[in-house]
């Protein structure tokens, strides 16, 4: 199916694009009052990441409400490691959990590579499509992934922390285990990305959420190693690689064979524009806080962020995910003056 609105992905592959697409992490759901009223109907989250329909319709509503540039699908980073043999659950107001976790040799019987990943994440390519249906080439539609570190610290920590120190203890403690999970992490998550590709994913985006949590040495060896396997791979489609709080390793990074480097809001997008010249593609990165100060001041924060990239290669978004008590209304102040702002380059 043609598209009518291909802007992100000629932006992606640095091609000639006549404003700067804008989409949001986490725009599918959270914020909108439509979303909740669809998870409203179900059990919880986990039931709408499982039930395509569902999961399409909320894919869908940030396009049709917001007006952004790209749809995500709406999963999650955890299906990975469920699909690999470690259930977990989603708890309210607590987050992810997992009765089981894998800090020896026996647990990897939790994280098996042996079997068809179309088949058990059926449930998430059939969203895709769906969704790609539903959108009827409006917009492109995004697949996603959590990097293996990421999922690492999940299936060893069995929930979110501060510190994901049982996590890291293996790195040091027992290394060649760590290694062997991340190897079966990365590839169940390849062929993962595949499987969204093939459904009809236009591009994809990796999420290294904990990347910040380890020093530059040990996230070469231990995060870095295994995204570039991914970004090696992946060659069908633009990518996105997105290690949140890994400033002293965006210089690798920007080297690994993707389409575009996502940057959190901490970091320096100037800064990083010298570095890679029109080689990359950067997106990003406005603060999500900045999106609680006034519509004139969103305005104001988000034209000052435009005038600084000093490049047609940039994709806008914020610096993580949107916070879910944002107004949405702040966040169309916030697309509305991407799509108005006049590149001067």
């Amino acid at each position: 199916m043609e598209l009518k609105n291909d802007l992100i992905l000629r932006a992606a592959k640095g091609e000639p694009i006549e404003r700067y697409p804008v989409w949001l992490m986490r725009q599918a759901g959270r914020i909108l009052p439509e979303y909740r009223a669809v998870r409203g109907a179900l059990s919880g989250f986990k039931e709408l990441v499982e039930t395509p329909e569902r999961a399409a319709e909320v894919t869908v509503q940030p396009v049709d409400i917001l007006g952004v540039d790209a749809a995500i699908i709406f999963s999650d980073i955890l299906v990975v490691p469920e699909a690999m043999g470690l259930e977990y659950q989603l708890i309210e107001k607590k987050g992810p959990w997992f009765e089981k976790t894998i800090r020896s040799e026996k647990g990897l019987k939790y994280a098996s590579t042996n079997f068809d990943v179309e088949d058990r994440l059926s449930y998430v390519l059939e969203a895709i499509k769906i969704a790609n249906k539903e959108l009827n080439g409006r917009v492109p539609l995004i697949g996603f992934a959590g990097a293996p570190w990421t999922i690492f610290c999940y299936m060893t920590e069995g929930q979110g922390s501060k510190t994901f120190s049982e996590s890291r203890k293996i790195l040091y403690t027992n290394p060649t285990l760590a290694h062997e999970l991340l190897n079966r992490i990365t590839d169940v998550t390849i062929k993962y990305l595949k499987a969204q590709i093939n459904a009809g994913a236009h591009m994809v985006q990796v999420f290294d959420s904990w990347a910040g949590i380890l020093g530059e040495e040990q996230y070469a060896e231990f995060g870095l190693k295994y995204m570039e396997k991914i970004a090696n791979a992946i060659t069908e489609v633009p990518l996105t690689l997105f290690a949140k709080g890994a400033y002293s390793s965006i210089s690798k990074i920007v080297k690994m064979k993707c389409n575009t480097v996502g940057l959190d809001w901490n970091t320096n997008s100037s800064e990083i524009r010298k570095m890679v010249g029109e080689n990359r593609t950067l997106q990003g990165n406005l603060d999500p806080c900045a999106l609680y100060s006034s519509h004139s001041e969103v305005e104001i924060l988000t034209n000052s962020m435009l005038d600084s990239y000093k490049s047609k290669r940039h994709i806008v978004n914020l610096g993580h995910g949107v916070y879910p008590d944002v107004d949405p209304e702040k966040v169309k102040t916030f697309i509305k003056t991407v799509k108005n702002y006049e590149i001067k380059y």
